[in-house]
């Protein structure tokens, strides 16, 4: 985490990310800056969540899913990027081209995050109640070295699961279950 003299503007933001390939840039409410890069476990990780996921999108073509390079602009000023997160096709379609082409001004419906060996695990469930507070429907937080997964909606408590093969995500995301094994 970075503590800068000023907040960051979402154009600086956007720079650093095109000046810093391989790092993930992030903006907190506050202003402080988030950066980390992915490693070979992280990395392998997030793609297999991400392609589990595009490829229940492409059977029911419910909206658009989106990889860890993306940031959405939320609400309260933050600009964060999970390492997947779908967006139902009628919010996409309501942005214009120029909203699509930066940091998508909106809430996915769902979002995930996979735990890396640097990250604390509270950290990332922060993360969620920023998440949940800005509008989003269904955090899924996956800790492969717990082997454990974290379901959170608003105005419920976090589901904690471990020692399953998949997870259900009905009824935000219908007919999804994640299966867990490819990202231990």
């Amino acid at each position: 985490m970075l503590d800068l003299a000023r907040p960051v503007s979402e154009e600086e933001l956007r720079r650093l990310s095109e000046l810093n390939p391989g790092y993930q840039w992030e903006r907190s409410p506050e202003g402080r800056l988030w950066v980390s890069p992915t490693g070979g476990e992280s990395g392998r990780r997030s793609l297999q969540l991400a392609y589990q996921l595009a490829r229940w999108n492409e059977e029911r073509g419910l909206g658009v899913v989106f990889d860890s390079s993306t940031g959405f602009k939320f609400p309260d000023g933050s600009i964060l990027s999970p390492d997947a997160a779908f967006v139902e096709r009628e919010a996409w379609e309501a942005l214009s081209e120029a909203e699509r082409e930066g940091f998508p001004p909106l809430a996915p419906k769902a979002v995930f995050e996979v735990r890396s060996a640097s990250q604390d695990p509270e950290e990332l469930r922060a993360k969620m109640g920023i998440y949940l507070r800005n509008g989003v429907l269904l955090g899924v937080l996956v800790d492969p070295y717990a082997r454990a997964v974290e379901v959170f909606r608003p105005g419920k408590p976090p589901l904690r699961l471990e020692g399953v093969e998949r997870v259900s995500l009905d009824p935000e995301l219908p007919g999804f279950a994640l299966s867990l094994p490819p990202l231990w």
